[in-house]
């Protein structure tokens, strides 16, 4: 027996079928009522039908929704529902069924689709991706007082920083840094270390409205020994100064010529960055945590891209490595996360093995829902969902964050193997509840979801997932079916050592609530759906040609 359903006349909003499918695969027959009665109480055994165009309202328990039903979408609905089978193959085809769009079957993409398929052994963790140096051989330089070339994604634009251990730099290391980077010297350096000297942010985190979000401090020259600050002697001298155990606040001056980075706790693992990366190397080094770390520039003054850094790399005798391949070295040593208690769980969908996990960087708690058995761990359904508040437990009509939650449970139950794991510490994309609904307030007044996050000077996007990542291998995930349209989650997984061996688009429906961030979500974030949509994200075939109203069932 499923889920209970209750169905009556009511104002049309929006529709949620996500909930039905599981009546509407195991439903033999379709029985009539006229008239349509206010309130019937169903099982799987039947199921009604209502009259032509009825104003239908749905209760599954979480959420009421409603919307216009007529015949033919209904006997879709169950046409594709009803069909059941196995989630679909990941060939090297892209077909896929118009209704299984429509309807939010199954609907597959190859994982090339859109995304980049990654063919690298991901799981021999000390060999480097092809054209790179070795973690080791990278850590013998820094040990050496050598530096580094280290590059933020092989996949990507690729910017690539000289890197070298602060302790061990010299005023000829300096110039060399100076004449080939861009002449912004950055030190990067642990949250204690920076509370020791007195080194405050520049700006607060909710302030920064740096593209990366990179956590300047106040810049500094050392006080003693120095003379403009500007010197590569008096840089080095700097530098050495905030390496030093032994200094104080009074040893520098406000404002000068190096720039104090914010190391984040936990590192690549957390932030994969090139202040984490660079202070990383000098930890596996055996060093103090403080590092150099300057952006390579080409002869024009453009940031120097991933073929113009080998080319330099190689001139200058320099060993170049990708902060991928340490997030891989690091994973295979370090762990960040903790069970904090597992229990059986009997869900609207299921029942789903509850597995808590305890972050050891700032102990936000998080959970991992399991369905049957991982066993080797290759092809596992996998939904990475972020905390949402508002769509996930209220239900709200702007965003599709509780469709999404609702239809990766049901995909997993179906099945039969699967993991959804919920990051909390996400809500809002990472800004928190409280600038969420100041967001809210400007979208209200014509912003976009990207626009309000800007105006308010918070960043558009500060999820990460190395979290996720290290819960769904402690799971025994090694390679997973990933349901998502966000192509940075597909790369934050990957860079922490998951195969994506397919995708499968979680497609919600389009309302008069939510269009604008669909919408923005696509144009402006990337967000892929595997589909072709017009320009007012409607699903292009669907059989007259016409965009459909706000309150008809979509993709």
């Amino acid at each position: 027996m499923g889920p209970n359903l209750l169905i009556g006349g009511s104002s049309c909003r929006s529709c949620y079928l996500a909930i039905i499918a599981a009546l509407l695969r195991s439903s033999s027959s379709i029985q009539t009522l006229s008239p349509m009665p206010s309130s019937l109480s169903l099982s799987t055994s039947s199921l009604f039908r209502p009259p032509a165009c009825e104003r239908v309202k749905l209760f599954n328990g979480l959420h009421n929704y409603s919307f216009n039903f007529s015949y033919n979408a209904f006997d879709r609905i169950k046409a594709t529902f009803s069909s059941g089978g196995d989630l679909p193959s990941y060939s090297n085809t892209s077909d896929v069924k118009n209704d299984s769009i429509a309807f939010r079957k199954d609907a597959a993409v190859p994982a090339g689709t859109g995304f980049t398929d990654d063919k690298d052994d991901e799981f021999d963790f000390d060999t480097p991706t092809g054209g790179f140096a070795s973690i080791p051989e990278a850590i013998e330089d820094i040990q050496n007082g050598k530096m580094v070339v280290v590059v933020d994604d092989e996949d990507r634009e690729n910017e690539g920083d000289l890197i070298m251990a602060a302790e061990l730099v010299t005023p000829e290391a300096m110039a060399f840094i100076v004449k080939h980077g861009t002449g912004i010297v950055c030190v990067s350096m642990k949250d204690e270390d920076l509370e020791r000297l007195e080194l405050p942010l520049m700006v607060n985190s909710q302030a920064n409205d740096e593209k990366l979000c990179t956590a300047f401090t106040v810049t500094v020259d050392a006080r003693h020994r120095t003379t403009t600050g500007v010197s590569a002697q008096d840089r080095a001298t700097t530098v050495l100064a905030l390496a030093s155990r032994d200094s104080k606040p009074s040893d520098f001056n406000r404002p000068g010529h190096i720039f104090p980075l914010k190391y984040r706790e936990g590192g690549v693992l957390k932030r994969a960055g090139h202040t984490e990366a660079s202070a990383d190397l000098a930890i596996l080094a055996g060093l103090n945590p403080v590092a150099v770390l300057c952006e390579i520039v080409d002869d024009d003054g453009s940031m120097a891209r991933l073929p113009k850094l080998r080319q330099f790399a190689e001139r200058e005798n320099l060993k170049i490595i990708s902060i991928a391949d340490l997030i891989r070295y690091r994973r295979k040593r370090d762990k960040l996360v903790e069970r904090a208690g597992a229990a059986l769980i009997p869900t609207i969908w299921g029942p789903f093995a509850a597995n808590c996990y305890r972050s050891l960087l700032d102990g936000i708690e998080h959970i991992a829902m399991v369905k049957g058995d991982i066993g080797d761990g290759h092809d596992v359904l996998v939904r990475v969902h972020s905390e949402c508040l508002t769509g996930d437990i209220f239900g709200s009509a702007r965003c599709d964050c509780g469709n999404q939650l609702a239809l990766a449970m049901e995909q997993i139950e179906a099945a039969g193997r699967g993991v959804l794991v919920y990051l909390r510490g996400h809500e809002g994309r990472g800004i928190g509840l409280g600038h969420k609904l100041r967001a809210y307030n400007l979208q209200d007044n014509g912003r976009d979801t990207v626009e309000a996050n800007e105006e308010l000077g918070l960043p558009v996007d500060s999820r990460e997932y190395g979290i996720g990542a290290q819960i769904l291998r402690d799971l025994g995930v090694r390679s997973m079916k990933l349901m998502t349209n966000n192509p940075a989650k597909y790369v934050g997984l990957k860079g922490y050592g998951l195969t994506i061996s397919g995708r499968i688009p979680l497609l919600s429906l389009i309302t008069k609530e939510n269009r604008r961030y669909l919408e923005t979500k696509r144009v402006k974030m990337g967000h892929m759906y595997g589909l072709e949509f017009d320009d007012k994200l409607n699903y292009k075939d669907r059989g007259n040609g016409k965009a459909s109203s706000d309150d008809t069932p979509g993709i």
